[in-house]
């Protein structure tokens, strides 16, 4: 059993990647459902920051509550270290990923050495997969899920009343991954592909040949001309940027099709209606069923995990520094030892 204290990084007020203090913590215990895990990597995520930050752009009755101070993270890779009785399927030593407590809470606690886990949360780890890239799929691969093979629950994006419903992927349809080279965005383009789709791939020209090795068929480099310009005629996008600049995406797609941005932005409903274009968001949701799905195509080398760049868990602080300046290539992860 571990110590009464851990390592783990906390937030006391809200602020830039300086507010991020490495310290001692009690350990978590699990209660009902849950268990305890013994982390051994972390991957990054935009809400990550979000909470750091205290979600100043939205509005209040749309934030989750935050307790000062605070434990960041959702995304975990580890072994169990104790179950609560009324746990079945999981064992101590059992090595499991997860997303965890998403969106009911952007504290989950997982920038520490141990966590607390809802087992319904988790996956078990492939054995021919690190830690690493374990700890990187959760919430990006479930997004990317979500959003164009399975939504798995019926609630509505909080941003949007319309239910998010993808489009059947087959060799007939072409997608459009907008932020392509991101932790999102590979996961997308791998998914997409293992579809059958034709895919045109959307990042900066640094990152083509890594998108054409997973499988992208065409590519455009934002930095050199505009993809609603250069494309025309999908049947899908996938912005994985979205924002207010989303909405310039609705030239590219064809008549009937679709266009979901994941950070929804402004929309008119009767552009929306007079192009013919579908537009829905979604709010990716923690579940271990299929993540557990997610994972096999991991294991036997479907999908894979790109990692941009590993931090000691101490060194939360230079990880989120490094998450500041984008133009990511898939995922940050932190370390702990």
């Amino acid at each position: 059993m571990p110590s009464a204290t851990m390592k783990a990084v906390r937030i006391h007020e809200f602020g830039g990647p300086q507010v991020l203090r490495h310290e001692d913590v009690p350990v978590p215990r699990p209660g009902p459902g849950e268990v305890l895990v013994r982390v051994r990597a972390v991957g990054l995520n935009p809400p990550d920051w979000y909470a750091r930050e205290g979600m100043p752009d939205v509005p209040a009755e749309l934030k989750p509550p935050f307790r000062m101070p605070l434990i960041p993270g959702t995304d975990v890779s580890g072994v169990v270290e104790s179950v609560n009785d009324d746990v079945p399927g999981l064992a101590v030593g059992d090595e499991v990923i997860g997303l965890l407590n998403f969106p009911d809470s952007l504290q989950a606690g997982a920038y520490a050495e141990y966590v607390t886990a809802r087992a319904s949360d988790l996956a078990l780890k492939p054995a021919g997969v690190d830690h690493l890239q374990g700890a990187g799929l959760p919430m990006s691969a479930l997004t990317a899920w979500q959003f164009l093979v399975e939504p798995g629950h019926d609630h509505p994006s909080p941003f949007q009343e319309a239910r998010h419903r993808p489009v059947p992927l087959d060799g007939r349809t072409t997608v459009l991954v907008n932020g392509a080279a991101g932790g999102v965005g590979h996961l997308a383009v791998q998914l997409a592909v293992w579809k059958g789709a034709r895919v045109v791939a959307v990042a900066s020209g640094a990152h083509e040949a890594f998108l054409r090795e997973l499988g992208a068929d065409e590519f455009v480099d934002y930095t050199a001309q505009r993809p609603e310009d250069a494309v025309r005629d999908v049947d899908v996008v996938l912005d994985t940027v979205g924002g207010p600049g989303s909405r310039r995406f609705l030239r590219t797609v064809r008549r009937g099709g679709s266009l979901f941005p994941v950070y929804f932005g402004e929309f008119d409903d009767d552009e929306n209606a007079a192009l013919g274009v579908t537009v829905t968001s979604a709010q990716v949701r923690s579940n271990g069923a299929q993540l557990a799905e997610i994972a096999r195509l991991l294991a036997d080398g479907t999908i894979r995990v790109a990692i941009d760049s590993t931090f000691p868990l101490e060194e939360a602080r230079a990880a989120h520094e490094r998450a500041a300046r984008g133009h990511l290539r898939g995922k940050i992860v932190l370390t702990v030892p």
